[in-house]
Protein backbone atom coordinates (compact mmCIF):
# COMPACT_ATOMS: atom_id res chain seq x y z
CA UNK A 1 0.00 0.00 0.00
CA UNK A 2 3.02 2.25 1.32
CA UNK A 3 4.32 1.24 -2.67
CA UNK A 4 1.20 2.58 -4.19
CA UNK A 5 0.76 5.33 -2.43
CA UNK A 6 4.26 6.69 -3.74
CA UNK A 7 3.85 6.25 -7.00
CA UNK A 8 3.10 9.36 -9.02
CA UNK A 9 1.47 10.05 -12.46
CA UNK A 10 3.58 12.46 -15.04
CA UNK A 11 2.07 12.65 -18.05
CA UNK A 12 3.86 14.60 -20.75
CA UNK A 13 1.33 14.99 -23.95
CA UNK A 14 -0.07 12.07 -24.74
CA UNK A 15 2.07 9.79 -22.44
CA UNK A 16 1.26 8.98 -19.25
CA UNK A 17 3.90 7.51 -17.11
CA UNK A 18 4.09 6.14 -13.32
CA UNK A 19 7.21 6.79 -11.49
CA UNK A 20 8.59 6.43 -7.68
CA UNK A 21 8.74 9.50 -5.55
CA UNK A 22 6.81 12.83 -5.33
CA UNK A 23 9.23 15.43 -7.28
CA UNK A 24 7.65 17.67 -9.49
CA UNK A 25 9.34 19.70 -12.68
CA UNK A 26 9.37 22.38 -10.38
CA UNK A 27 11.65 21.26 -7.94
CA UNK A 28 13.60 19.87 -10.01
CA UNK A 29 14.18 22.94 -11.86
CA UNK A 30 14.74 25.07 -9.03
CA UNK A 31 17.39 23.13 -7.74
CA UNK A 32 21.08 24.25 -8.14
CA UNK A 33 22.71 21.98 -10.67
CA UNK A 34 26.05 21.51 -11.70
CA UNK A 35 26.89 23.62 -13.98
CA UNK A 36 28.32 21.27 -16.61
CA UNK A 37 25.06 21.27 -18.59
CA UNK A 38 25.55 24.49 -20.41
CA UNK A 39 28.00 22.51 -22.10
CA UNK A 40 25.50 20.13 -23.47
CA UNK A 41 24.21 20.06 -27.13
CA UNK A 42 20.32 21.14 -25.67
CA UNK A 43 21.76 24.38 -24.34
CA UNK A 44 23.68 24.68 -26.77
CA UNK A 45 20.69 24.66 -29.28
CA UNK A 46 19.43 27.75 -27.39
CA UNK A 47 22.47 29.63 -27.53
CA UNK A 48 22.26 29.64 -31.33
CA UNK A 49 18.40 30.14 -31.44
CA UNK A 50 19.21 33.39 -29.41
CA UNK A 51 21.94 33.93 -32.62
CA UNK A 52 18.82 33.52 -35.47
CA UNK A 53 16.87 35.81 -33.13
CA UNK A 54 19.56 38.63 -32.47
CA UNK A 55 20.67 38.62 -36.01
CA UNK A 56 17.11 38.78 -37.76
CA UNK A 57 16.14 41.41 -35.29
CA UNK A 58 19.11 43.73 -36.07
CA UNK A 59 19.45 43.36 -39.80
CA UNK A 60 15.24 43.00 -40.65
CA UNK A 61 14.76 46.70 -41.51
CA UNK A 62 18.41 47.63 -43.55
CA UNK A 63 18.13 48.95 -47.18
CA UNK A 64 19.01 46.69 -49.85
CA UNK A 65 22.33 45.27 -49.11
CA UNK A 66 25.63 43.82 -51.03
CA UNK A 67 27.65 41.55 -49.29
CA UNK A 68 31.73 42.10 -49.90
CA UNK A 69 34.30 39.25 -48.95
CA UNK A 70 37.92 39.46 -49.11
CA UNK A 71 41.21 38.76 -47.28
CA UNK A 72 41.73 40.46 -43.51
CA UNK A 73 45.22 40.37 -44.15
CA UNK A 74 45.19 43.05 -46.85
CA UNK A 75 46.61 46.68 -45.37
CA UNK A 76 47.09 50.12 -46.52
CA UNK A 77 48.53 50.94 -48.80
CA UNK A 78 47.38 47.72 -50.70
CA UNK A 79 45.82 48.84 -54.13
CA UNK A 80 43.18 46.13 -53.10
CA UNK A 81 42.36 47.96 -49.80
CA UNK A 82 42.33 51.07 -52.17
CA UNK A 83 39.65 49.38 -54.27
CA UNK A 84 37.60 47.56 -51.64
CA UNK A 85 36.91 51.51 -50.09
CA UNK A 86 35.94 52.49 -53.36
CA UNK A 87 34.27 49.89 -53.61
CA UNK A 88 32.13 50.32 -50.41
CA UNK A 89 32.01 54.25 -51.37
CA UNK A 90 30.29 53.10 -54.96
CA UNK A 91 27.77 51.05 -53.55
CA UNK A 92 26.32 53.66 -50.70
CA UNK A 93 25.82 56.12 -52.92
CA UNK A 94 23.85 54.26 -55.51
CA UNK A 95 21.71 53.26 -52.47
CA UNK A 96 22.88 50.20 -51.07
CA UNK A 97 24.17 49.03 -46.97
CA UNK A 98 27.31 47.40 -46.88
CA UNK A 99 27.48 44.07 -44.79
CA UNK A 100 31.08 42.39 -44.40
CA UNK A 101 32.37 40.64 -41.54
CA UNK A 102 33.38 43.25 -39.76
CA UNK A 103 36.93 42.96 -39.51
CA UNK A 104 40.08 43.72 -40.88
CA UNK A 105 41.78 44.04 -44.55
CA UNK A 106 39.05 44.05 -47.14
CA UNK A 107 36.03 44.37 -44.39
CA UNK A 108 37.76 47.47 -42.96
CA UNK A 109 37.82 48.89 -46.03
CA UNK A 110 34.66 48.33 -47.56
CA UNK A 111 32.97 49.89 -44.59
CA UNK A 112 34.92 52.31 -44.05
CA UNK A 113 34.05 53.58 -47.73
CA UNK A 114 30.39 52.71 -47.30
CA UNK A 115 30.62 55.63 -44.42
CA UNK A 116 32.41 58.21 -46.46
CA UNK A 117 29.80 57.27 -49.49
CA UNK A 118 27.14 58.10 -47.04
CA UNK A 119 25.52 54.16 -46.33
CA UNK A 120 24.91 52.65 -43.76
CA UNK A 121 27.48 49.84 -42.83
CA UNK A 122 27.36 46.69 -41.54
CA UNK A 123 29.71 44.02 -39.73
CA UNK A 124 28.50 40.38 -38.75
CA UNK A 125 31.91 39.64 -36.65
CA UNK A 126 33.10 35.90 -35.97
CA UNK A 127 34.37 34.50 -32.70
CA UNK A 128 37.81 33.43 -33.01
CA UNK A 129 40.39 31.55 -31.49
CA UNK A 130 42.54 34.94 -31.81
CA UNK A 131 40.81 37.79 -31.26
CA UNK A 132 39.17 39.72 -34.44
CA UNK A 133 37.72 43.16 -33.03
CA UNK A 134 35.03 45.06 -35.04
CA UNK A 135 36.80 47.74 -37.22
CA UNK A 136 36.25 51.42 -36.70
CA UNK A 137 33.78 51.88 -39.83
CA UNK A 138 30.68 49.86 -38.72
CA UNK A 139 27.66 51.36 -37.80
CA UNK A 140 25.83 48.02 -37.53
CA UNK A 141 27.89 45.29 -36.02
CA UNK A 142 26.83 41.85 -34.75
CA UNK A 143 28.84 39.74 -32.77
CA UNK A 144 28.80 35.77 -33.76
CA UNK A 145 29.99 32.69 -31.99
CA UNK A 146 29.06 30.02 -35.14
CA UNK A 147 29.67 30.53 -38.80
CA UNK A 148 26.84 28.94 -39.66
CA UNK A 149 24.51 31.39 -38.04
CA UNK A 150 26.36 34.47 -39.63
CA UNK A 151 26.67 33.04 -43.22
CA UNK A 152 22.70 32.50 -43.19
CA UNK A 153 22.67 36.62 -42.27
CA UNK A 154 25.51 37.79 -45.31
CA UNK A 155 22.66 35.37 -47.45
CA UNK A 156 19.44 36.29 -46.22
CA UNK A 157 20.07 39.70 -46.13
CA UNK A 158 22.02 40.55 -49.05
CA UNK A 159 20.92 40.73 -52.98
CA UNK A 160 24.38 40.16 -54.19
CA UNK A 161 28.19 39.46 -53.67
CA UNK A 162 31.27 40.79 -54.26
CA UNK A 163 34.41 38.82 -53.49
CA UNK A 164 37.99 40.52 -53.31
CA UNK A 165 40.85 38.57 -53.46
CA UNK A 166 40.99 36.26 -49.70
CA UNK A 167 41.77 33.11 -48.26
CA UNK A 168 39.74 30.03 -47.38
CA UNK A 169 37.22 31.70 -46.01
CA UNK A 170 36.55 34.02 -48.75
CA UNK A 171 36.38 30.94 -50.84
CA UNK A 172 34.11 29.09 -48.10
CA UNK A 173 31.66 32.20 -49.05
CA UNK A 174 32.12 32.02 -52.46
CA UNK A 175 31.59 28.58 -53.41
CA UNK A 176 28.84 28.68 -50.89
CA UNK A 177 27.02 31.50 -52.92
CA UNK A 178 27.21 29.31 -56.09
CA UNK A 179 25.89 26.14 -54.41
CA UNK A 180 22.73 27.85 -52.93
CA UNK A 181 22.67 29.38 -56.16
CA UNK A 182 23.00 26.21 -58.57
CA UNK A 183 20.72 24.13 -56.51
CA UNK A 184 17.95 26.91 -56.47
CA UNK A 185 18.00 27.27 -52.78
CA UNK A 186 18.64 31.06 -53.22
CA UNK A 187 17.62 33.14 -56.61
CA UNK A 188 20.50 33.46 -59.08
CA UNK A 189 21.78 37.44 -57.67
CA UNK A 190 24.71 38.88 -58.99
CA UNK A 191 28.48 37.42 -57.55
CA UNK A 192 31.10 39.03 -58.64
CA UNK A 193 34.67 37.98 -58.71
CA UNK A 194 36.93 41.96 -58.11
CA UNK A 195 39.88 41.19 -59.43
CA UNK A 196 40.75 39.42 -62.59
CA UNK A 197 44.34 38.54 -62.64
CA UNK A 198 43.92 36.74 -59.10
CA UNK A 199 41.25 34.68 -60.07
CA UNK A 200 42.36 33.80 -63.49
CA UNK A 201 43.86 30.43 -62.47
CA UNK A 202 40.34 29.02 -60.34
CA UNK A 203 38.93 30.11 -63.29
CA UNK A 204 41.30 27.99 -65.55
CA UNK A 205 40.69 25.25 -63.30
CA UNK A 206 37.36 25.22 -63.51
CA UNK A 207 37.33 25.27 -67.58
CA UNK A 208 39.73 22.93 -67.81
CA UNK A 209 38.76 20.52 -65.39
CA UNK A 210 35.85 20.85 -63.33
CA UNK A 211 33.90 21.37 -66.88
CA UNK A 212 36.11 19.13 -68.74
CA UNK A 213 35.21 16.41 -67.07
CA UNK A 214 31.77 16.76 -66.53
CA UNK A 215 32.03 18.05 -62.66
CA UNK A 216 30.20 21.55 -63.38
CA UNK A 217 27.85 22.12 -65.84
CA UNK A 218 28.42 25.11 -68.89
CA UNK A 219 25.81 27.31 -67.33
CA UNK A 220 27.37 27.23 -64.22
CA UNK A 221 29.76 28.84 -64.73
CA UNK A 222 27.47 31.96 -65.98
CA UNK A 223 26.70 32.13 -62.31
CA UNK A 224 29.54 34.59 -61.85
CA UNK A 225 31.02 37.19 -63.75
CA UNK A 226 34.68 39.01 -62.95
CA UNK A 227 35.64 42.90 -62.78
CA UNK A 228 38.42 45.22 -62.18
CA UNK A 229 36.57 48.56 -61.67
CA UNK A 230 34.16 49.62 -58.88
CA UNK A 231 31.98 51.33 -61.36
CA UNK A 232 31.52 48.16 -63.85
CA UNK A 233 30.36 46.30 -60.75
CA UNK A 234 27.57 48.67 -59.38
CA UNK A 235 26.46 48.80 -62.75
CA UNK A 236 26.36 45.15 -63.18
CA UNK A 237 24.54 44.76 -59.93
CA UNK A 238 22.05 47.26 -60.73
CA UNK A 239 21.53 45.65 -64.12
CA UNK A 240 20.63 42.39 -62.89
CA UNK A 241 18.37 43.69 -60.02
CA UNK A 242 16.51 46.12 -62.21
CA UNK A 243 15.02 42.46 -63.96
CA UNK A 244 13.75 41.47 -60.98
CA UNK A 245 10.04 41.67 -60.08
CA UNK A 246 8.26 42.07 -56.47
CA UNK A 247 8.78 44.20 -53.24
CA UNK A 248 12.32 44.59 -52.08
CA UNK A 249 13.95 43.64 -55.30
CA UNK A 250 12.85 40.09 -54.36
CA UNK A 251 11.83 37.69 -57.48
CA UNK A 252 8.24 36.07 -56.71
CA UNK A 253 8.92 33.08 -59.04
CA UNK A 254 9.88 29.81 -58.23
CA UNK A 255 14.16 29.65 -58.43
CA UNK A 256 13.60 26.09 -59.95
CA UNK A 257 11.32 27.56 -62.73
CA UNK A 258 14.33 30.07 -63.91
CA UNK A 259 15.84 29.27 -66.80
CA UNK A 260 19.70 29.57 -65.62
CA UNK A 261 18.57 27.10 -62.65
CA UNK A 262 18.43 23.66 -63.46
CA UNK A 263 19.30 21.78 -60.18
CA UNK A 264 19.98 18.04 -59.95
CA UNK A 265 21.36 16.10 -56.52
CA UNK A 266 24.99 15.65 -58.19
CA UNK A 267 25.07 20.17 -57.74
CA UNK A 268 25.05 19.51 -53.92
CA UNK A 269 27.79 16.74 -54.32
Amino acid sequence: MTDQLSERSVRRGRVVQRRAGGATEDQALLQRQVPDFVNEDPWRVMRILSEFVEGFDALAAIPVAISVFGSARIREPDPMYEAAREMGRQLARAGFAVITGGGPGIMEAVNRGCQEGGGLSIGCNIELPFEQRMNDYVDLGIDFSYFFVRKTMFVKYAEGFVVFPGGFGTFDELFEALTLTQTGKIQHFPIVLYGSEYWRGLLDWLNERALAEGKVAPKDLELFVTSDEPEEVVAHIRKVLAQRTGPGLQDTSEPREEPHVEPHKADAQ
